[in-house]
């Protein structure tokens, strides 16, 4: 194709030096259209600018009419109704830990944490031997996490009830659980979700009752466990829910004075809202 070309430009030329007549008409009319090209580039270029000033307006209203959407998206969203925690180990009366942990009243132990005004927890365990007949072993933890309202993650309420939510799904599928029976509750905060199971290991049955709370934008989560170890009968599963649903109230009760009229607060509240829970629950 390269060559075709250079062919057919070479005759036109040859054919434009035997005929000048025509040659000289052609320039001619180049002549006229190399005249006519300032007109066009003017007209152009009013174009070109009526087109960008008109760009430019659109541009203006799009940011002004984006405008309140960015507005909205910055508004405050509605703060949490709590802003603090009770002091962990102290949820609970000495009477209740007294039926709950007969031999442990004061093992309690406070779970690490880098803001107790978000994050808390306490744990006892107790171990009631029974002579020749084995012993009876309980073991209890309460944990308690509060969230903040956050422009991008929505408020307090919502998070705790998602969290919930999570909790009671993981008090569900716990590895090994045989006979897991979940059940609502009522009169328990919010809303609380209690579920029981059987755990076995090496060193007996294990009979688990776990308590799930939500009162505001605070989640409670109570767990509570039991064996007869060397010989001992297990505990009755029945009681045990008993006593742990007792114990969820109490401590609901306790989240809620902390926060009455100011109540008393073990540390200033914290500015941002937390991921995950507030311990480990390390269930023997």
């Amino acid at each position: 194709m390269h060559r075709p070309a250079q062919r057919d430009h070479r005759d036109q030329h040859d054919q434009g030096e035997r005929q000048p007549g025509r040659r000289n008409s052609r320039l001619g009319r180049l002549l006229v259209c190399a005249a006519a090209v300032p007109a066009v580039l003017v007209v152009a270029g009013c174009s070109s600018s009526d087109s960008g000033a008109a760009s430019s307006g659109d541009a203006k209203q799009q940011t002004s009419t984006a405008k309140p959407s960015q507005s909205a998206s910055a508004k405050a969203v509605q703060p949490a109704a709590y802003s603090t925690l009770p002091a962990a180990c102290a949820t609970l009366s000495g009477k209740t830990l007294g039926d709950l942990v007969p031999k442990g009243v004061k093992s309690g132990k406070e779970g690490a944490t880098d803001d107790i005004a978000t994050r808390a927890s306490c744990s006892w365990s107790s171990l009631q031997n029974n002579g020749v007949k084995g012993s009876q072993f309980r073991w209890l933890n309460v944990s308690m996490l509060r969230f903040e309202s956050e422009a991008m993650r929505g408020t307090g309420d919502k998070l705790a009830k998602d969290y919930y939510t999570r909790q009671v799904q993981d008090a569900r599928s716990v590895d090994g659980a045989k006979n897991t029976k979940p059940k609502q509750l009522t009169g328990v905060g919010d809303e609380a979700t209690e579920v029981r199971y059987d755990l076995k290991k090496k060193e007996g049955a294990f009979k688990q009752q776990t308590v799930v709370a939500r009162v505001e934008n605070v989640v409670l989560t109570l767990d509570y466990n039991g064996a007869g170890l060397a010989g001992e009968k297990s505990p009755s599963a029945d009681d045990l829910m008993k006593a742990a649903e007792k114990a969820a109230k109490e401590a609901v009760s306790a989240v809620t004075a902390a926060n009455r009229d100011g109540g008393a607060s073990p540390s200033k509240p914290a500015a941002a809202s937390p991921s995950k829970s507030a311990s480990a629950s390390n269930k023997s």
